[in-house]
């Protein structure tokens, strides 16, 4: 199997001088975290001159101190150097989804060119922090061919129902909201051919700065007009679900400021709050700690898999459905905040899963 890894570039230009500044970012991120110049080196693998020699070249360029060291109280960042160090943030939360889409279609495209032969397994699904954990254990594999997509919840079943898949994620919330959004799902599915794979809950809710200074706690306080919120985008089953919760609310989503700007990745939203950029967005909880960020909990989602039962004989299934109930898999969900075990690996019906409310 070949693989193919895309990543983005950072280039500062001023006149004819071009350079790359990925390198620095990380390093920045890594003093803003420690607070020590001399641990960030040593995790970046630098010497602690070299550093500083990094530090000196960046703040000339952009003339302006990007650290600031204080006696007895380490280095910390300048408002400069934060933002950067957040800009950065923002592009992989945003871009990254989207640029292991490309290399995974790419991947497919060339490894079936050189062994002449199928893909064992099509997953599609959306991005969220289990699934991503899955697809580490999945891609370490060598006997398993697995072509990994992030498409939204809605997609990931049209593509099912069109055979462009043979696993689909899908969430539905648990509660009141379940009947409205089984309602949306329900012409994608059929009860006779279609089988479900359990995998974990997450919770979602309000993403907010820490200490909540704003204290955004309900989803009726997003209609000051002074609280910026920042969206996901149309397509994703979050904002189908965010659309459902303000409905019930009876919240009247057009005055919502900021409602109309969507972001990819319930981290990409979480790191417009972190970096100032917004007040308030609605995500997973794992998203809001990834930023150190403050959680109001409104709901629980049931996320899973669904497939054609036809399918769960092949030995590639099987060995799926291994790695969802093997510890590994099990260790990596415990330590993501907001994340639970559900029947990881069991197969239920449709009607099974429809009818369940927590």
């Amino acid at each position: 199997m070949i693989k193919i890894e895309i990543e983005p570039i950072w280039r500062f230009t001023r006149g004819e001088d071009a350079q790359s500044m990925q390198v620095m970012l990380d390093f920045l991120a890594e003093i803003r975290a420690t607070g020590k110049i001399t641990v960030a080196a040593d995790r970046a693998g630098m010497s602690y001159r070299h550093a500083w020699n990094l530090i000196r070249k960046w703040s000339d360029f952009f003339a302006t101190p990007l650290v600031v060291r204080r006696r007895g109280s380490g280095t910390t960042l300048t408002p400069f150097g934060e933002k950067l160090v957040w800009a950065g943030q923002r592009l992989d939360a945003r871009l990254g989804p989207l640029l292991e889409n490309l290399s995974q279609e790419l991947e497919s495209e060339i490894n079936h060119m050189l062994q002449s032969g199928p893909l064992m397994l099509r997953v599609h699904a959306s991005h969220g922090f289990a699934v991503p954990r899955l697809r580490e254990l999945l891609a370490r594999e060598p006997d398993l061919d697995v072509d990994f997509r992030y498409v939204s919840n809605q997609n990931s079943l049209v593509s099912l129902a069109h055979d462009g898949c043979d696993l689909a994620g899908m969430h539905l919330p648990q509660g009141e909201l379940r009947k409205r959004a089984i309602t949306i799902s329900k012409g994608w599915l059929q009860p006779h051919i279609h089988r479900v794979i359990g995998l974990v809950t997450r919770e979602l809710g309000l993403i907010v700065a820490r200490g909540n200074p704003l204290g955004i706690t309900t989803v009726e306080r997003l209609l000051d007009p002074k609280v910026r919120f920042v969206n996901r985008e149309t397509e994703s089953g979050t904002r189908l679900l965010f659309d459902q919760l303000l409905a019930q609310h009876r919240v009247d989503a057009s005055r919502i400021n900021g409602y109309e700007h969507g972001e990819f990745t319930h981290a990409a939203v979480a790191a417009y709050v972190a970096s100032g950029m917004a007040d308030v967005a609605f995500g997973v909880e794992a998203a809001a700690h990834q930023f150190d960020l403050d959680f109001v909990r409104l709901l629980t989602e049931d996320y899973f898999f669904v497939c054609h039962k036809d399918i769960l004989e092949l030995d590639a299934v099987k060995r799926i459905l291994q790695i969802m109930q093997g510890q590994a898999f099990h260790d990596m969900i415990s330590t993501v905040p907001g994340y639970r075990l559900k029947d990881p690996g069991v197969i239920k019906t449709i009607p099974q899963v429809f009818r369940e409310s927590k």
